[in-house]
């Protein structure tokens, strides 16, 4: 490589119009377009480009990397970043980018296991919590290692939080949401004008819930603040083996039990979390001591003891915890151990949907040993060797969130058509309370909002007075201000009471958040009640009722 392409090439683009080039495009749509595999040839930038359009950059050395100096970029933009990216040097491997202002230092706002001979889709974004002179934007590799790196169809487009704000409803609108007709007919099927109805809905389909522990049983103010509210649970500690089985052979599944108790008398669904979990810190202390086939009769037992106890209880189980973290199990066992672990549960539990389930995917993309790319070659890992691997978990652990990353994290995850879960979400502790219901809210919008994520957990259990990071009530059961955006959001998303009459079709149009609904018609000296269930679809849902 000769010396020009060892340089870094640095770009002045002046931006001194951006503002208002921002708002002038309120209709501005997200793209949410990713891809998973590398390419011959990349891609076209996604907006053409955004303010980056015209931009070439070329390739440089890893101690020289791409790069180029933006101007005027602004406070509180949502900037959704995006790249093709090729290597020379190695075979592969994880490619950061990054963002360096006067004021502050973003050291990864996307990466990307990048390969040679071929190109790689970076996708990220980022917030600035000031309005930088200058930024530099620049794509950086393992600090050990000589790469030339090649970036193409490079694409920076910001977002003004009403147009960010303007896509989310919009996807609501169409993924959450269904247009309905309701016809009223009499027994002759006759359509009826000018019934009275009244429509509520009396639950949603979204699933959406919080951790539990073992002191919600017996604590009737607690039950009943945690099922006015949510139709998903999961247990915080209860299933865990160090909690069933503390002492080996001293097997003791009795509050558990009583939690799944409660959770059927509830009518609520309960995800299993979980079999395994790879950080030896929350291994069992006699597990830690077992070698061999010793190991081996061990995780054995465990597995058959609790899919046997528990078949189909669970929808989901969480099946070797953090294992992109951590290999307790691997070390021990050999790299296929968490392949058995999976093949096992599905045998024990067909039915179940087994998930991987990982700290720092979207959270964050410092973390090298959770990358996006990581978590996806792990998932396809498990798949060429016969696991039935149903869904993705993440754990939503944030800090300050970075909204513009975690949709396109979750863009790309969503390529591989699998259901994408926010596990355990909740906010630092770092932060005092108003903080965290400010950036709870961001997350919790932008999980459901997104239409591949199909269910959101927070971690949120109250344990002893107090909860993991972030509780949502005081020992009371009043709202705490993380509390009062649940209860906000709630109410947001669910279709208000509705009282009208049929037209002279006899029908009844609106358009609903997906859930059951009970209907009250009132004809005469007649009163009627139906119930349905608005489902996922299309087209206009119709409902014949008849009177």
């Amino acid at each position: 490589m000769n010396s020009s392409f060892r340089r870094s090439l640095l770009v002045l683009f002046l931006l001194m119009g951006t503002s208002s080039l921002v708002a002038s495009h309120d209709s501005l749509l997200y793209d949410s377009t990713a891809y998973t595999k590398c390419k011959g040839k990349p891609e076209r930038a996604l907006y053409n480009g955004g303010i980056l359009k015209d931009i070439e950059i070329t390739s440089a050395s890893n101690d020289s990397s791409p790069s180029f100096m933006l101007l005027n970029l602004t406070q509180g933009t949502k900037y959704s970043f995006s790249s093709w990216v090729k290597i020379d040097g190695v075979d592969s491997a994880l490619i950061r980018a990054s963002l360096t202002t006067e004021n502050e230092e973003l050291s990864c706002i996307g990466n990307v296991v990048a390969r040679s001979g071929c190109w790689s889709f970076l996708k990220g974004g980022f917030t600035l919590s000031s309005s930088p002179s200058t930024s530099t934007l620049s794509f950086q590799g393992p600090g050990n290692r000589d790469i030339s790196i090649a970036v193409a169809s490079v694409s920076l487009q910001p977002f003004t939080d009403e147009q960010w704000s303007r896509n989310q409803q919009r996807i609501i609108s169409k993924v959450r949401k269904r247009p309905i007709t309701i016809h009223v007919s009499d027994g002759n099927g006759e359509r009826l004008q000018g019934v009275d109805l009244r429509v509520e809905q009396i639950s949603k389909e979204f699933p959406f819930g919080s951790a539990i522990a073992k002191s919600i049983l017996g604590n009737i103010p607690y039950q009943k603040w945690f099922v006015e509210r949510f139709n998903t649970v999961v247990f915080e500690n209860e299933l865990k083996w160090s909690t069933t089985e503390p002492e080996q052979g001293k097997i003791n599944y009795t509050i558990a039990d009583q939690m799944l108790k409660f959770v059927r008398e509830s009518g609520v669904m309960v995800r299993g979390h979980n079999i395994f979990w790879e950080n030896p810190n929350f291994v069992p202390a006699w597990v830690k001591n077992l070698t061999g086939s010793n190991l081996e009769k061990a995780v054995n037992a465990r597995i058959t003891s609790l899919m046997d106890r528990y078949k189909e209880e669970f929808v989901h189980w969480d099946v070797n915890n953090e294992m992109l973290h951590f290999d307790f199990f691997e070390q021990r066992l050999g790299p296929n151990a968490s392949l058995d672990f999976f093949k096992v549960a599905h045998e024990s539990d067909p039915l179940a949907t087994l998930f991987m389930n990982e700290f720092n995917v979207v959270e964050t993309c410092d973390d090298n040993n959770s990358s996006v790319d990581g978590y996806i070659s792990r998932l396809r890992e498990l798949k060429r060797g016969g696991v039935s691997m149903d869904g993705i978990g993440l754990q939503g652990h944030f800090s300050t969130p970075n909204l513009p990353l975690m949709r396109a994290v979750i863009d790309k995850l969503a390529t591989l058509g699998l259901p994408i879960w926010l596990t355990e979400v909740d906010i630092s502790d770092k932060f005092d309370m108003e903080t965290q219901a400010v950036y709870l809210e961001q997350v919790l919008r932008e999980g459901f909002s997104h239409p591949s994520v199909n269910g959101i957990m927070m971690w949120t259990a109250i344990r002893l007075g107090r909860c993991f990071r972030m509780c949502l009530t005081d020992t009371e059961y009043q709202n705490l201000p993380a509390g009062d955006v649940v209860d906000k959001l709630l109410r947001e998303w669910t279709t208000k009471d509705r009282e009208g009459r049929t037209d002279k079709f006899g029908s009844y149009s609106f358009f609903g958040f997906l859930g059951e609904y009970l209907v009250t018609l009132k004809h005469g000296n007649r009163t009627v009640k139906s119930t349905f269930a608005l489902s996922h679809g299309i087209e206009t849902m119709h409902v014949t009722i008849h009177l």
